[in-house]
């Protein structure tokens, strides 16, 4: 099973040990992950899109193209990437393709025909790859480890054109947390955006940190998590370094690391941390070395 790995803009840039862990962790999955060549900017809605529709259906057309061409479907785990993407292929297919095909790939010799799509990787891990074979590749467990899920907001709305889980109650990265072995509890705001995406977070940041203390205080309260697993690089970084801001703010005085969840995956595997899960402005050490404890 071959598929092409759609970085985006953050992770290669900020987070490198969290591509590494999905390049590894697809591998031992038995994923022969290959780069898309030439990909640009996915682009996000805060934009071409609030500027010029066309020019970003135009940079859509062109990274399908770049997949379709090499014959494989994009995976990302950008929830901003994952929507944009699909939502452009939705307007391209429903009627722009043969415009932005003529009036724009076309000066640069490319085409998309609508054959390749976009899937977001918990969807892939899901549905595509499953629990079972996931369970099968594991050397340790999350076994004995309290973990919480933030869900991309923009993977699950509008759903019936990006859904492959219940917007409502999502449960996809649920299970496959549960997968490596985890306790996954709910809590009061466990459907709560993190409020990192888009400008909230540079244009108030106040606001945007005070959002975010509502979430955490509600689950370390409720549920004392261990850890937080997101699958969104948005999500991981902001999660991850607005504590240690709010932190240096006296607005909490607790710490709950966080992960993406293909960096579980691949410590559960049996890769390195240091070079899967190296990058973290909360530490968490303790809950690699919990999970290094408990080999299967």
């Amino acid at each position: 099973m071959k598929v092409g790995l759609f970085l985006g803009c953050n992770m290669p840039a900020l987070r490198p040990d969290n591509e590494k862990a999905i390049r590894v962790s697809l591998e031992s999955l038995g994923v022969e992950v290959v780069d898309l060549e030439g990909a640009a900017c996915c682009p996000a809605y805060g934009t071409f899109w609030s500027a010029d529709e066309e020019a970003a259906l135009a940079v859509g057309a062109w990274n399908y193209s770049i997949a379709e061409k090499m014959g494989v479907d994009m995976v990302v785990q950008c929830g901003s990437c994952y929507s944009t993407l699909k939502m452009s292929r939705h307007k391209l297919i429903n009627g722009k393709l043969q415009e932005i095909n003529e009036k724009f790939l076309s000066k640069v010799g490319a085409k998309y025909e609508g054959k390749s799509d976009t899937k977001h990787i918990t969807d892939f891990l899901y549905n595509t790859i499953g629990v079972d074979k996931i369970k099968s590749s594991l050397k340790y467990s999350m076994k004995g480890l309290k973990a919480v899920v933030q869900v991309p907001c923009h993977t699950i709305r509008p759903s019936k054109i990006l859904g492959f889980d219940d917007p409502e109650n999502p449960q996809v990265l649920k299970e496959l947390t549960r997968a490596l072995g985890a306790e996954v509890p709910t809590f009061t705001r466990d459907k709560q955006c993190c409020g990192g995406a888009g400008g909230y977070a540079r244009n108030n940041r106040r606001a945007a940190l005070e959002f975010l203390k509502l979430k955490l205080d509600s689950m370390k309260e409720e549920v004392d998590p261990d850890c937080i697993v997101v699958s969104c690089i948005t999500c991981l970084m902001w999660m991850d370094e607005a504590q240690e801001e709010m932190r240096k703010l006296g607005m909490i005085d607790y710490s709950i690391p966080v992960f993406d969840y293909n960096q579980l995956l691949a410590i559960c595997q049996g890769h390195d941390p240091q070079k899967v899960a190296r990058i973290a402005a909360t530490p968490r050490d303790e809950v690699i070395v919990k999970i290094l404890e408990n080999k299967i």
